[in-house]
């Protein structure tokens, strides 16, 4: 596996703009579209939140369909609960594109992301389609990644490559995400491409897989939102032999896929709201691994765990206390806690002062693993979470979600 550059369009096959249409403040990017010049398969994962925006609606009926060719997406406004107007522009957005790029309707999928309640303002998306149209290129990566960004505050794409079936398949992808970051996905879009030929249950099989073990193992603030939405298409053009569940082939490109979701994910935590330090949870010995999941979600999203991490505070015991409160049983005397290989609790007892000083000096750094044992049991699981700093509280105070 080789990481290259090029993000979306790094795929053969694919173009990608990005435009002003004038939903957000000039000069920003707003409407981002990606397109593949062959007909494809697509495979999506939606947001489980139980307010669903109409793109999401309309994608979810479309991926019935497991068909696509285009992705247009606007950012500063998600178009949700916006009542019947609402999926009428959605659907108005899907018309425009499919006539300019003389597709079939069914074939585009809309997204949007930004602030709730608020009308598109159609008239200046109208008027933004044809120039987006006609700025469609291989170059187009970029501008296409900086236009679904509303908090972010760096475009975030990814594109990686493998041998697949003895010929060379890519996998691009852009992200956006900063804030409503919780596992089952929440504010967050990516659109991934391939130019990989596989069966389409094949490749939602891989999405879903890779969308569980990367995006929905994220957390910056443990909301969820309206919007989120996976998408990956794939158009065939690498011309490796199909790719079938359960062949040695679907393990490779899974593994492939799950890389490049893994690489976003990573980005959008990095790029979390104030976030200055990441953190990987990783919990074992449970009885099963959605018990490990269970717990390390709650030490992911508990406040006090997270400006413990801010202020570089190995106060241990908030974190013993959140896997107490998650539901799950355990025996306390069998609790091991480690901050990289540094470990401060053993067997349910702190080790002592010299390894809380040593534990502070592994939460100085940027990055690292703070890994939770409850015994010797088969369950585990890994998610990663941000800090909580001075800047999400003031980044949030001033933006209307």
């Amino acid at each position: 596996m080789n990481k290259i550059k090029g993000g979306v369009t790094a795929p053969t096959g694919f173009l990608a703009a990005g435009i002003h249409a004038g939903i957000k403040p000039a000069p920003m990017l707003d409407l981002a579209l990606l397109a593949s010049t062959h007909p494809g398969t697509m495979a999506g994962v939606l947001t489980q939140n139980r307010i669903v925006a109409p793109p999401v609606l309309l994608c979810r009926r479309q991926l019935k369909k497991h068909t696509g060719q285009a992705i247009v997406i606007n950012s500063g406004n998600a178009n949700a609960l916006t009542g019947s107007q609402g999926m009428s522009d959605a659907m108005e957005i899907r018309r425009l594109v499919s006539a300019a790029l003389r597709l079939p309707v069914g074939s585009v999928f809309v997204g949007s992301t930004g602030v709730i309640g608020r009308p598109l303002p159609m008239p200046a998306i109208r008027e933004a389609v044809p120039p987006l149209i006609r700025l469609l290129n291989r170059s187009g990566h970029k501008p296409a990644a900086q236009a679904i960004m509303t908090t972010d505050t760096r475009l975030k794409e990814v594109a990686v490559q493998a041998k697949i079936g003895g010929r060379l398949v890519t996998i691009g992808g852009m992200a956006k995400g900063s804030g409503m970051i919780h596992p089952d996905m929440a504010t967050m879009l990516a659109y991934l491409t391939t130019d990989a030929a596989i069966a389409p249950r094949t490749l939602q099989a891989a999405l879903t897989r890779a969308v569980n073990e990367t995006f929905n193992c994220i957390s910056v603030d443990g909301d969820t939102s309206t919007n989120d939405t996976v998408l990956c298409l794939a158009n065939g053009r690498a011309g490796n032999p199909t790719i079938q569940t359960g062949t040695p082939q679907w393990e490779t490109f899974s593994a492939l896929l799950q890389e490049a979701c893994l690489s976003l994910a990573l980005q959008i935590c990095r790029d979390g709201e104030g976030a200055t330090k990441i953190v990987e949870i990783v919990v074992r010995g449970t009885r099963t691994n959605r018990e490990a999941k269970k717990i390390a979600q709650t030490i992911a999203t508990s406040l006090l765990v997270k400006t413990a991490v801010f202020g570089e505070d190995p106060n241990w015991g908030r974190i013993v206390a959140a896997a107490g409160r998650a539901g799950v049983k355990f025996n306390p005397a069998k609790i091991g806690l480690a901050f990289d290989k540094t470990r401060v609790v053993h067997n349910g007892q702190p080790v002592g002062d010299r390894a809380d000083n040593r534990a502070q000096r592994v939460m100085r750094k940027k990055q690292y693993v703070m890994t939770l044992s409850l015994g010797n049991q088969p369950g585990c699981a890994k998610l990663w979470t941000t800090d909580l700093t001075y800047e999400y509280v003031r980044i949030n105070a001033s933006y209307t979600t």
